[in-house]
C-alpha cells in the first residue's frame, strides 16, 4: 500500500468523522422546539426539596428581585469573581490569564474569558446553600450581608477571605466564607452554622451549577472547521467506581441522574474550560440533574450535589465545606485538585492514547519553550518509534514503483479483462517477492496514535493563542497567510510522484487521486495551525523516509546488475 493511499485512509476517516459530527449538529436529533412560557408561580425546582406548595418566589435566571441584594467583586492574580449576596452565588467569573482574543498591537489588552455569567443569554452560575424541613435555612435565594463590595488579593498576600453572613429571628446564624489563593482556580466555600436558638437545627448543604445551553447555530462548514464544535458541552460527574460520566444537554430530560456518590464531583464542561463543585471526599452526597422550565425557549440545565444530614444542637456550631473549580483544563495538575478531574479534558474512547501523548507533548514544551516546536519534536519521536513499521510500507512501495513498467505492460496485454490482469499481477508480485499489503500493518498501528494526537491538538488549552514563529501567532487558529496548507499540498504532490500508481485503477480514479492533496489542502486552510503543522511535519518526514528507502532499493538493484 503506497503512501498516497495511506494518507487517504487517514484523511478520509478524519473527514468522515468530522462531517458526521457537523451533520449531527445541524440535522441530528435535538430537543423539540417549544414556545416560551412563564415560570409557574410558587415553584422553583432549582431548590432541593422545593415543591409547588412552597411560598418562595420563582427563580428567574439573571434577575434580582430585591434591592437589598448586591454584587461583590473579588479579584486575585488569576480570577475575578462576582458574588451575588443573594445566596452567595458566584454569578460571574473572568479568567484573567485567558483573553478572549490574542493580544496584538491594535488590541494589547483584550477582555478576559468570562466563564460564569448572569447574562440571560449566556446564563451560567455556581450556587450553594442550606435547606431544612424543620425551619429556616439560607438557600441560594436568601440575602446575605457583606462588610464591603470589593476584595482584592494584595501584593505579598497568599490567600483572600470573603465573609457573607445571614441570620434569622430565631437565632440561627450562617457565615459563608469564600477562600481564594494566589495562582489557584480553586475557591473553598465554607458554611459555618451557629445555632443560637432553643431547638436543634437539622438540614443539608448543597452545591449546584445552573446554565443554559450555549448557542451553536452554525453552518455545517463552521461546525466542520471550528475546533470548539467538536468538543463536549454538558454536565459531567465523577465517582471512584464509574469514573467520569457525561450527559449532553439534549439528554438531560431522557437520562436524569439521581445517585449517591462518595468522593466525587459535579461539573459543567465546554471547550478548554469548565466549572466543578467538589464536595468533601469522605462525605456521601446525592447527585442529581434536572431541567428547570423545560417548556420554555431557553431551559436551564442543573446538576446538584446534596450533602448528608447536619444536626446542630442549641448553642453549638458546625461547619461544612466544599470547593469550586473555575478555570481551564490544565492537564497534569487537575488530579492534584481532585481524583479524576484530569478527565474533564474529554478525549472519549481515545483517552488511553491521548493522555500519554499530551504528557509527552507537555514535556517537550518544557524543553523547547514553544508549543509549535513541541509538536515538531513529538512528530519526530513518533516517526522514530515507528520507523521500522513504516519502512516496510515504503520499501514495498519502492519495489512496486520499480515494477510499474511491467504492470503497465500487463494492462496493455489484458486490456479490460480485469480478472486475468489481477492474476498476472499477483504472479508478478509473488515472483519478485513484493507484498502489496505490507503497508497495512503500519496503518493499523499508527491510526490510534493519529486520532489520539488529533484530539490532543484540538482539546489542549495550552495551545490556545500559543504563538509559533513568524506569521503564526496562534496555533489554535487557522494560518493567517495559508503558508502551512500550501506547504502541505506541495509535500503531498511530491509524495504522489514517489509513489507507484495504483494498478488497475481507471483514469477517473487516477485523476481523483491527483486532486485529493489539493482538496484536503483547501480544507486545511480553515483548520487550526497546530493541526496543519502536525500534518506538514508528518508529511515531510514521511517523504524523506520514502525517498531514502526508494534510493536504497534503486541502488541495490544497480549493484545487482553490475554484479
Amino acid at each position: 500500500m503506497n503512501q498516497t493511499r495511506t494518507f487517504l485512509i487517514f484523511a478520509l476517516l478524519a473527514v468522515a468523522w468530522l462531517l458526521f459530527q457537523a451533520w449531527e449538529k445541524d440535522y441530528g436529533p435535538h430537543p423539540p422546539a417549544v414556545t416560551a412560557a412563564a415560570t409557574p408561580a410558587g415553584a422553583d425546582s432549582s431548590v432541593p426539596g422545593a415543591t409547588s406548595s412552597t411560598s418562595a418566589p420563582a427563580s428567574v435566571p439573571g434577575t434580582v428581585s430585591e434591592a437589598s441584594a448586591q454584587l461583590i467583586t473579588v479579584s486575585t492574580d488569576v480570577l475575578r469573581l462576582t458574588i451575588d449576596t443573594r445566596g452567595g452565588s458566584v454569578v460571574r467569573s473572568e479568567l484573567l490569564g485567558y483573553p478572549v482574543s490574542p493580544r496584538t498591537k491594535n488590541n494589547p489588552d483584550p477582555a478576559p474569558v468570562r466563564l460564569l455569567d448572569d447574562d440571560r443569554a449566556q446564563y451560567f452560575v455556581a450556587q450553594s446553600g442550606l435547606v431544612s424541613n424543620q425551619g429556616e435555612a439560607p438557600d441560594h435565594r436568601a440575602v446575605f450581608s457583606a462588610a464591603q463590595t470589593s476584595y482584592t488579593l494584595a501584593q505579598g498576600q497568599d490567600a483572600l477571605n470573603v465573609d457573607l453572613t445571614w441570620q434569622d429571628a430565631a437565632g440561627l446564624k450562617v457565615t459563608k466564607t469564600f477562600v481564594l489563593k494566589r495562582g489557584s482556580y480553586v475557591v473553598t466555600v465554607d458554611q459555618k452554622i451557629e445555632n443560637g436558638g432553643s431547638t436543634a437545627w437539622t438540614g443539608n448543604s448543597y452545591e449546584q451549577l445552573q446554565r443554559v445551553a450555549p448557542a451553536q447555530q452554525k453552518s455545517w462548514w463552521q461546525n466542520f472547521s471550528d475546533p470548539s464544535s467538536h468538543s463536549f458541552y454538558g454536565a459531567a460527574w465523577y465517582s471512584p467506581e464509574d469514573k467520569m460520566t457525561t450527559l449532553p444537554f439534549a439528554d438531560f430530560a431522557k437520562k436524569p441522574l439521581n445517585h449517591p456518590i462518595t468522593g466525587g464531583w459535579a461539573s459543567m464542561l465546554q471547550h478548554y474550560f469548565f466549572v466543578a463543585w467538589i464536595p468533601q471526599a469522605q462525605e456521601a452526597n446525592t447527585y442529581s440533574t434536572s431541567v428547570i422550565n423545560p417548556d420554555t425557549a431557553q431551559p436551564v440545565y442543573l446538576i446538584r450535589a446534596v450533602g448528608p444530614s447536619i444536626s446542630v444542637a442549641p448553642g453549638q456550631s458546625q461547619s461544612t465545606a466544599s470547593r469550586l473549580y473555575v478555570g481551564p483544563k490544565l492537564q497534569g495538575t487537575l488530579d492534584l485538585v481532585a481524583p479524576g478531574l484530569d478527565l474533564t479534558t474529554n478525549y472519549g474512547m481515545l483517552t488511553v492514547v491521548a493522555q500519554p501523548l499530551h504528557w509527552l507533548l507537555s514535556k517537550l514544551h518544557s524543553i523547547s519553550g514553544n508549543w509549535g516546536v513541541a509538536i515538531i519534536l513529538l512528530v519526530l519521536l513518533l516517526k522514530a518509534a515507528l520507523w521500522k513499521l513504516t519502512a516496510a510500507q515504503f520499501r514495498s512501495g519502492a519495489k512496486m514503483r520499480k515494477l510499474q513498467p511491467r504492470v503497465n505492460a500487463l494492462k496493455e496485454r489484458y486490456g479490460d479483462d480485469k480478472m486475468k490482469m489481477q492474476q498476472a499481477m499477483m504472479e508478478l508480485y509473488k515472483k519478485e517477492k513484493v507484498n502489496p499489503m505490507s503497508g497495512c500493518l503500519p496503518v493499523l498501528i499508527t491510526m490510534p496514535v493519529f486520532f489520539g494526537l488529533y484530539r490532543v491538538l484540538m482539546e489542549s488549552v495550552e495551545l490556545r493563542h500559543a504563538p509559533f514563529f513568524g506569521w503564526v501567532h496562534d496555533l489554535s487558529a487557522p494560518d493567517p497567510f495559508f503558508v502551512l496548507p500550501v506547504i502541505y499540498i506541495l509535500v503531498m504532490l511530491a509524495t504522489q510522484w514517489l509513489s507507484p500508481s495504483a494498478a488497475g485503477m481507471d483514469p477517473a480514479q487516477q485523476k481523483m487521486m491527483k486532486v485529493m492533496p489539493v482538496v484536503f489542502g483547501f480544507m486545511f486552510l480553515f483548520f487550526p495551525a497546530g493541526l496543519v503543522l502536525y500534518w506538514v511535519i508528518n508529511g515531510l518526514t514521511s517523504l524523506a523516509q520514502q525517498w531514502l528507502i526508494t534510493r536504497s532499493v534503486e541502488r541495490a538493484d544497480e549493484k545487482a546488475k553490475e554484479a
